[in-house]
């Protein structure tokens, strides 16, 4: 078997508030050099977990490690190697974005001050760090946060919701300077409730639900324990739905728009049964615009392993 590095490892690893427990016997493992995403939904734990590893809040039993340091026994050593931004990232609005970096960077020392032109960069904020901070868009605020992280030039960044507030051209910005910290050998743990920039971003995922991690594994493999689905474009998707209920080998069937999204049964041919829906669709009448064969996505299989609106669990893995 592979040995593999972790950047975060939790065994255990419990935290309750009065009667309510918000984490249950958590046992995490994030692989050093890639990008994590960390999923659940609102409430589910996930912000409580990241408090725990920055030290802001303590744990009621179990232990956890940063990059091969016990936490919190040597909480500052690991911590002097992290960037982290947690809820929003606060700053003076009178100064400018390039002002408020020099400020943090005078607390970390002479190699912080001098990769602040670096870190502007990197997060595309050279143009706008003279302007004041109160003039910054939600996700010009959000960049400056992790300019901040990279001041310590850390080999773990930790980010909550980065995300917010970007506008598509951010996001694909964003998505390119993660990819490019891994490329540097480093990691990224990514908290996010948008769970197609994790799929796009990261390579592997975990997926925390009422305090319990209930899936942890690469995205590779997820993909590959994904089902089939068989997507019909349509103009009459009602009308095509309640047909293609009726042909053998097809599990179920729902829409989306204009768009069916059918389900094979497990041990059905899937090209089989997509060439004969095909056929059998058009002879009875109905246009199809397209039709193609794909894997579940990642939010399909996120909703089938959490508890919508409180119920129970939909699935596992």
């Amino acid at each position: 078997m592979q040995y593999v590095v972790l950047a975060v490892e939790t065994n255990n690893l419990c935290k309750s508030f009065g009667k309510n427990t918000v984490l249950s016997n958590i046992n995490l493992g994030v692989p050093a050099g890639t990008a994590f995403g960390y999923l659940g939904p609102n409430g589910a734990g996930k912000t409580t977990l990241i408090r725990l590893l920055l030290g802001l809040t303590s744990a009621n039993s179990g232990s956890m490690s940063i990059l091969g340091l016990e936490v919190p026994k040597h909480r500052d050593r690991a911590l002097a190697r992290v960037g982290a931004i947690v809820d929003d990232p606060r700053f003076f609005p009178h100064l400018s974005g390039r002002d408020n970096l020099k400020y943090i960077a005078s607390a970390r020392g002479r190699q912080s001050i001098k990769r602040i032109d670096n870190c502007l960069a990197r997060v595309g904020l050279n143009e706008k760090a003279k302007e004041p901070v109160k003039k910054y868009s939600l996700g010009m605020r959000g960049r400056l946060g992790i300019a901040a992280c990279l001041l310590g030039d850390p080999e773990l960044l930790i980010l909550d919701e980065p995300m917010n507030g970007l506008d598509p051209a951010g996001m694909q910005e964003l998505r390119a300077f993660i990819k490019g910290f891994v490329g540097e050998g480093r990691t990224v743990i990514l908290s996010s409730h948008l769970l197609d920039e994790v799929e796009k971003t990261c390579q592997y995922v975990a997926i925390v639900d009422s305090g319990k991690i209930i899936v942890q594994s690469s995205i590779a493999e997820l993909a590959q324990r994904g089902k089939i689905q068989i997507i019909v474009s349509t103009s009459q998707p009602d009308a095509v739905s309640s047909l293609v209920t009726q042909v053998q080998g097809v599990e179920s069937s729902s829409i989306v728009g204009e768009t069916l999204v059918i389900t094979p049964l497990d041990d059905v041919d899937s090209k089989l049964l997509a060439s004969t829906l095909n056929k059998y669709i058009i002879t009875s009448g109905y246009d199809i615009f397209g039709l193609s064969i794909q894997l579940q996505r990642l939010e399909e299989r996120f909703l089938e392993v959490t508890h919508p609106l409180g119920g129970k669990s939909g699935g596992s893995f």
